[in-house]
């Protein structure tokens, strides 16, 4: 007996706008996960968390770093203008500002499509 179910292919593509599509903070992370971020835990671990944006135009990362930094004492852990990532660690209250800070901005300023802040 065969089945007639028909089978769908989808394609997914990414659509460049004026977006945040991610912002997370990770409270607490682990040593392992400084580690394999390419993040020094000696230095890192110290603090209590890790802020992840992902922006769109990739370049906007740039962007985001400055403000970021400037918002709070958060140190930024990595930026790359070619995917639109940033990373940052700091105490909670730092990362939390600095999240905080970059969406507001892009969001009021730039008249970015912002998602909203989440944590684990």
């Amino acid at each position: 007996m065969e089945d007639n179910v028909t089978k769908q292919r989808i394609i997914q593509e990414l659509v460049p706008g004026k977006q945040i599509t991610l912002a997370h903070i990770i409270a607490n992370p682990d040593e392992i996960l400084y580690k394999k971020l390419g993040l020094d835990p000696a230095v890192e671990y110290s603090k209590s968390a890790i802020g992840i944006l992902t922006l769109s135009p990739a370049e906007t990362a740039i962007i985001a770093g400055d403000i970021a930094i400037k918002a709070s004492g958060a140190q930024l852990g990595f930026v790359d203008r070619f995917s639109g990532t940033v990373i940052l660690t700091g105490t909670y209250s730092e990362v939390e500002a600095s999240l905080k800070a970059v969406t507001q901005y892009a969001e009021e300023t730039l008249g970015f499509t912002v998602c909203r802040i989440t944590k684990t």
